[in-house]
């Protein structure tokens, strides 16, 4: 019997892994970071023991930290929740060698779908469907492109130790072929160690169907249905749901059998994930086995009114699983949205700061999961996910609408985030007909449009941030306070304030009559007036309609959310802006926060237009800046392994 649990892991999977373990009587141990001392799993658990370090290299992938927390803490078993040690055999064999139940599959079946080619082997020798590709021990260049020639175009290049999109090419002809080969072992020597590749055909208009097993220590496995995850952005999931559009009974029946012969070729026990993609002409493919519980197992969840960390605990202490497969069923249809720091707007580059307000109503039908409270930092050392909104219905159509309401009522301010986003794919026609797949995003998404629908939004969150910090002006003076905020001896002419909204520069010219302002913006007229205010919160009339904002403030940043945008982001422009910053030509900055991982260039080194200059590294995500010109490096300024904000100037080039 597992009375004590550890939880090897952070955030929200730590916190939901601690809500089963509150619910069966079990007490839970969690480690944690430096950066993560004051998150909300920290406080939840019954034990918490602190790790040390900043990157998980430091603390959550220090087996010897983990195992010595857990020795100290009297725990009988360890939880890898996901990513980190999670699909790590070593580690499973480590825990049963010093006695601690591992609660996840056996560690053979971890090494057997450790590399995705001797994967798909297995598979392929079971009876599996996969794709037409190459998996072998050659590895150089000239035979990757000659054996991609015969595969056929397009063709897909990954990395055979990859996950998270890295070490992965596309290739549409024999031109951009070779290219893509040594594109896909460089970046996967960076990240993974392990330059070697494997090649299948591509298909375009493609889905992500997966399925949830389990299995247990005598050899039974079963499948809980299928989960929908096309909509993706750098081959990582944004949305999920179940059960998947159009699927059909009679291909279900087949994928889960297929999943389940999955399983039971590496003798599989306890939760995971088979991944399949499924062709237009619904042939589907095996993609890989995710030896762990996914981020969106809450689907499942959902619809069958399971819960899978418990069965996860109980397969772990050698108990039979509580259903057989014609005993499970699913009611209703689930959505799940990832709310992520980062700018959707901006390549969806990761965003850090600190929340300031963390708001998500209880709505019936909706469940949230979230490592992250008001007051919580977002640093850099970690993935930008801070919450996923799960909704479940009687159908799909009322799940999309409940999701809709979810996300434009959920307050998450003082951090750049994707909900505008996910609020957008709410109302996408394909999205609501069902019509989608792994390229959505990528190829069908209208970005232009999306901005466009954004700036009557914008307009009225800077007005609202314009009257708000008035108001805070009016209550704080002290000077003459019957005299209003702004007066001049000359009547019309008008007060201003500008405004940044992503890249555009809004001027809002004002004046006031009592608690009416007469505003213009882009040339349009506004009467607005001000009903109610508060620290955190203002409501206004704007044209005869009445709007609620909620506003926190980060130096010259506000953030306000509005019903019908969500999240917006204005940044105040100083009427006396930095004249020697403005000027500064052949600086380069950071256009995300990071850490530097890598600098490519010398002071004084003579440079092309498009060369690679500095790597920086946020939240598990590379991203390289290149030169917009030649030129000569005159200076840089910052050093590898350095910490660094958005916008810190990196270095300058001198053309």
């Amino acid at each position: 019997m597992i009375k004590t649990i550890l939880i090897a892991n952070r955030g929200e999977i730590a916190s939901r892994i601690i809500k089963t373990c509150n619910r069966l009587g079990i007490i839970s141990v969690v480690v944690y970071a430096d950066p993560d001392k004051d998150l909300p799993f920290v406080q939840q658990a019954d034990i918490a023991i602190a790790l040390g370090g900043n990157q998980a290299s430091e603390s959550y992938l220090v087996q010897d930290k983990i195992f010595n927390a857990a020795r100290n803490s009297n725990a009988d078993a360890i939880h890898p929740g996901f990513g980190f040690l999670s699909e790590n055999g070593d580690f499973a064999r480590r825990c049963e060698a010093e006695g601690f139940v591992f609660i996840g599959p056996n560690p053979n079946a971890i090494d057997a779908m450790g590399l995705k080619s001797t994967a798909k082997e297995i598979m392929e020798k079971n009876g599996v469907p996969v794709i037409k590709g190459y998996r072998g021990k050659e590895q150089s260049v000239d035979f990757l492109v000659k054996k991609a020639d015969e595969v056929g175009y397009p063709i897909l290049v990954k990395a055979v130790a990859g996950g998270g999109g890295k070490g992965m090419r596309i290739a549409n002809n024999a031109d951009e072929i070779r290219n893509a080969v040594q594109a896909a072992k460089n970046e996967a020597t960076n990240a993974f160690g392990n330059d070697e590749l494997m090649l299948e055909r591509y298909f375009y208009d493609s889905r992500h169907i997966e399925f949830q097993i389990f299995g247990d220590q005598h050899s039974n496995v079963v499948h809980l249905l299928e989960r929908e995850c096309s909509i993706q952005r750098r081959y990582q999931k944004v949305i999920e749901e179940s059960p998947a559009q159009g699927l059909g009974e009679e291909l279900r029946t087949e994928m889960g059998r297929a999943a389940v012969a999955a399983a039971q070729a590496i003798n599989y026990d306890n939760a995971g994930t088979v991944e399949f993609i499924l062709t237009p002409e619904n042939e589907f493919f095996f993609l890989e086995v995710n030896t762990r519980l996914q981020v969106e197992h809450p689907v499942t969840e959902m619809i069958t009114g399971l819960d899978l960390v418990e069965w996860q605990i109980l397969v772990a202490e050698g108990k039979n699983l509580p259903l057989r497969q014609n005993e499970i069923t699913a009611t209703g249809h689930a959505i799940e949205c990832r709310l992520y720091a980062e700018d959707a707007l901006n390549n969806f580059f990761p965003e850090t700061g600190t929340i300031s307000l963390w708001n998500a109503p209880e709505i019936p039908g909706v469940r949230y999961e979230t490592g992250v409270c008001s007051g919580s930092e977002v640093s850099i050392y970690f993935d930008p996910m801070l919450a996923k909104i799960i909704v479940h219905e009687p159908d799909r159509l009322s799940a999309i609408r409940k999701m809709d309401f979810a996300l434009k009522n959920l307050k998450c301010l003082g951090v750049c985030t994707n909900q505008p986003f996910l609020i957008e794919m709410m109302v996408q026609p394909d999205f609501i007909e069902g019509k989608y797949t792994t390229g959505f995003i990528a190829q069908k998404f209208d970005f232009e449009a999306f901005r466009s629908k954004q700036s009557p939004y914008e307009i009225r969150s800077a007005i609202a941030c314009l009257i708000f910090r008035w108001k805070q002006r009016e209550d704080s003076r002290s000077l003459i306070p019957t005299l209003i905020s702004g007066w001049r001896n000359q009547f019309y002419q008008k007060q201003e304030a500008s405004f940044l909204l992503k890249d555009e520069k809004i001027t809002l010219l004002y004046h006031v009559e009592k608690s009416v302002f007469y505003l213009n913006a882009n040339s349009v007229d506004y009467n607005v007036e001000l009903i109610d205010c508060g620290p955190d919160s203002i409501r206004l009339n704007i044209n005869k309609q009445q709007h609620h904002f909620y506003i926190c403030a980060q130096n010259k940043d506000y953030f306000i959310h509005n019903i019908q945008s969500g999240q917006i982001k204005v940044t105040l422009i100083d009427r006396y802006p930095d004249i020697e910053k403005e000027l500064m030509k052949g600086a380069y900055e950071a256009p995300m926060p990071g850490e530097v991982l890598n600098i490519a260039v010398q002071v004084g080194q003579e440079i092309e237009e498009g060369q690679n200059l500095v790597t920086l590294l946020s939240m598990k995500m590379e991203n390289t800046i290149a030169s917009n010109e030649s030129g000569i490096v005159e200076e840089i300024l910052i050093e590898e392994g350095d910490s660094i904000a958005k916008g810190t100037l990196l270095l300058k080039i001198k053309s």
